[in-house]
């Protein structure tokens, strides 16, 4: 069965930062896109960032653009979402997905990681 396992999440005042990761079980992804989504309550969910399978290609919601920072570690199998400069609407459930392309389908879930951020 694959899974992808976020971490990192959790309680953060506006201004601060924290380090989202995620990593994949039963396989790996080094060949795939990835992405980072999230989900408010009451909102729909959004893409936040996606990087290609090298990390040559990235690409950000408006929203997030030059506080949030996504990369990827293949060697060690590993997805992360560096944010800084945390907003109150930053709060949201965020997920990692994989497509097999970079404007493909996301067809590969994580269960999601809160991100609490207070004033």
């Amino acid at each position: 069965q694959v899974t992808l396992v976020e971490s990192g999440g959790g309680l953060a005042q506006a201004g601060g930062s924290l380090r989202l990761s995620c990593a994949p079980s039963g396989r790996t992804f080094s060949t795939y896109a990835m992405g980072w989504f999230r989900q408010a309550p009451g909102k729909e969910r959004e893409s936040v960032a996606k990087i290609s399978w090298n990390g040559g290609l990235t690409q950000y919601s408006d929203s997030v653009k030059g506080r949030f920072t996504i990369s990827r570690d293949n060697g060690k199998n590993t997805l992360y979402l560096q944010m800084n400069s945390l907003k109150l609407e930053d709060t949201a459930v965020y997920y990692c997905a994989a497509a097999v392309t970079f404007s493909g389908v996301y067809g590969y879930w994580g269960q999601g990681t809160q991100v609490t951020v207070s004033s």
